[in-house]
């Protein structure tokens, strides 16, 4: 993809370049982890002892609370998904030595969440055989595709991202009338197949006129993107491409969400949203908005697409 700069009504060709060695992509990232990938850094270069040798180069936790390993490469090299994958099989063998790092790094006891675990492999490309040995593999191992750029443009981009293969049956018959819905579905029964937590946990117990106005909100969402990616959680469901931008929590009398938003950039703030900037909840996003029926949500769904663009959807 070619890159061009604007001056006053000129084009002109940005060049791409590289970093001189690894070690400045790395230093980059872990300067603007939360930016970029949205973690918290736990360690640089992490060693995994004398008897497996190895050094991690970025250890990580994710806004999910899951461990993040991110592996970093300035030339295509399949070196890189050999030294992930292994990397992944340690930490899964040695979830106390990630505990007490995580511990250690942020000052008290880190609450981990090992339903997921992320490993991102970042390089400036990758060959096909990269592409299906991961694929292959069926590991939890992203592969993500960097540029940097002249002018000091740097792009990100995601290349895969294991996903379940979901048969028709998965689907009901009602949704195959309306593409959309048929996403969805998709979307739901790769959740139910792979999750530790379910959606069915959260919406337990919730009354016919609250359950409908969950899937009111939900479907909503979903259909925002076909990227969107629904993720239950312990406490709550996230909505995310590169990272969350709703955070979702059922109640007896209303369904509670969680933005990525800024609630000093809304000029008018709506009688369902409140400043939770520096106040602790489960989640992520510093808005938040309670919805008790449908003119309520009616009313906010434009901050929920706000939300999405915040982050880059």
């Amino acid at each position: 993809m070619a890159i061009f700069e604007i001056d006053k009504g000129v084009v002109k060709r940005v060049k791409p370049i590289d970093f001189k060695v690894e070690k400045d992509l790395q230093r980059l990232v872990e300067n603007n982890l939360i930016t970029i990938f949205n973690c918290k850094l736990i360690a640089s270069e992490f060693s995994t002892g004398n008897i497996h040798s190895g050094r991690i180069d970025t250890l990580a936790i994710s806004e999910d609370s899951n461990p993040v390993i991110i592996e970093y490469k300035k030339v295509a090299s399949s070196e890189l998904i050999n030294q992930s994958l292994y990397y992944l099989h340690w930490i899964k063998d040695h979830k106390g030595d990630f505990q007490i790092a995580a511990n250690k790094a942020f000052g008290k006891e880190v609450e981990v969440d090992w339903s997921d675990i992320r490993v991102i492999c970042l390089a400036p490309e990758y060959k096909k055989y990269d592409l299906h040995a991961v694929q292959v593999m069926g590991a939890n191992i992203e592969l993500w595709q960097y540029k940097i750029y002249e002018n000091g443009i740097l792009s990100i981009d995601e290349v895969y991202r294991r996903t379940k293969t979901v048969t028709q049956q998965d689907i009901t018959e009602s949704t195959l009338k309306n593409p959309v819905m048929v996403e969805a579905s998709r979307k739901a029964a790769i959740t139910r197949k792979t999750a530790t937590y379910t959606i069915e946990q959260h919406t337990e117990g919730l009354s016919t006129t609250m359950l409908e106005l969950f899937n009111e909100i939900r479907d909503f969402i979903i259909e925002l993107d076909n990227s969107i990616e629904e993720t239950p959680k312990k406490h709550y469901i996230a909505y995310k491409t590169s990272q969350n931008f709703v955070c979702l929590q059922t109640y007896k009398n209303k369904i509670t969400l969680y933005l990525k938003l800024s609630p000093a950039e809304i000029t008018l703030m709506p009688k369902q949203g409140r400043d939770m900037t520096n106040i602790g909840h489960f989640g992520t996003g510093d808005f938040e908005l309670n919805i008790k029926d449908s003119q309520d949500f009616e009313e906010t769904k434009y901050l929920v697409i706000e939300a999405l663009k915040n982050i880059g959807g």
